[in-house]
């Protein structure tokens, strides 16, 4: 895993945090959700990161006039053989970048849904399941851009993590231009890893071990969410299993066989942030969902004492 991360960094430059969520995501069987302004490196680090697993790769440029049928593919008939035969969609990959997602319509965006949950589509009654791993790296633009479509809630909800990358500092972006300007860095990228690795490292997460007091608080945060003043419509069930993959996945990509509550806090507001539907007047008021998680994180008792003291 670490491997995987480093070999990522000579690339991605100075986006340590995004890089370990990125794996995070990853490794507890998520999909993630990237939302920041063009150019700030997002599809570089879908591209890079599956060039490190040696994992199929294919990117769905999303736009008005995407269907369903070009997500998940469809059936033609194959006149030779008097019978009808499977073109797969950009969605049979391991790894898809769907970019710029909030530029499709809602009923394309909705076409990734069964994907994201089973890992398989259905088409005309029949199933076709997805390559394993499989994992979706969304971007999309700031909402308030000109020609984008809010995700709906279901679809937000089929996210592990929401993060934004942010723009390099000034001495990042003197060493992009120096280390990426004379050539495209993903043709120097080496795979360092296997999907079965993947796969291995999904599996030991699952196994990481967490005491039932952090999981207890993991359960506390989530249901604050559902009470709180500002909020119309909380997390899900969803959110706690998916609060506990990630904290688990976190765990073992530090080298730790168990969860830490600092964990839990590190990473519920990429968890729960965009799962919460806040009521319009404290929209209105400038409210944000990031603001509404870090006055619960202060208020939820944190569990004392852990596997690891």
């Amino acid at each position: 895993m670490k491997r995987v991360q480093e070999n990522m960094a000579d690339v991605i430059l100075g986006k340590q945090e995004a890089l370990e969520l990125l794996l995070v995501a990853l490794i507890a069987e998520g999909h993630i959700l990237i939302e920041d302004v063009p150019g700030v490196g997002k599809t570089l680090l879908a591209k890079t990161l599956a060039a490190s697993i040696n994992a199929n790769f294919n990117r769905l440029q999303c736009t008005p006039d995407l269907t369903p049928t070009d997500v998940t593919g469809f059936y033609v008939l194959d006149r030779k053989n008097n019978d009808f035969i499977f073109k797969a969609g950009p969605v049979v990959t391991n790894i898809l970048l769907a970019d710029e997602i909030n530029r499709a319509v809602p009923r394309t965006q909705s076409s990734l849904l069964e994907a994201m949950e089973e890992r398989q589509v259905t088409l005309d009654g029949e199933t076709v399941k997805l390559p394993q791993p499989f994992f979706v790296i969304a971007t999309q633009n700031p909402i308030e851009h000109d020609g984008t479509f809010p995700l709906p809630e279901a679809q937000l909800d089929r996210f592990l993590l929401k993060i934004s990358m942010g723009y390099p500092s000034a001495a990042e972006e003197e060493s992009i231009l120096q280390k990426h300007g004379k050539e495209n860095p993903i043709l120097s990228i080496k795979a360092v890893a296997t999907e079965q690795d993947v796969l291995n490292w999904q599996e030991s997460a699952r196994n990481v071990f967490i005491e039932p007091s952090v999981q207890s608080y993991i359960v506390e945060l989530v249901r604050a969410t559902r009470t709180h003043a500002a909020v119309a419509f909380g997390a899900s069930p969803r959110a706690s299993l998916g609060l506990l993959r990630a904290v688990r996945a976190l765990a073992l990509l530090k080298g730790r066989e168990y969860v830490l509550p600092d964990d839990v806090q590190y990473l519920a507001p990429y968890v729960l942030s965009h799962r919460l539907s806040l009521k319009k007047e404290e929209r209105l008021r400038g409210v944000q969902a990031s603001q509404v998680v870090t006055e619960i994180l202060a208020k939820v008792p944190v569990p004392i004492g852990n596997a690891g003291e």
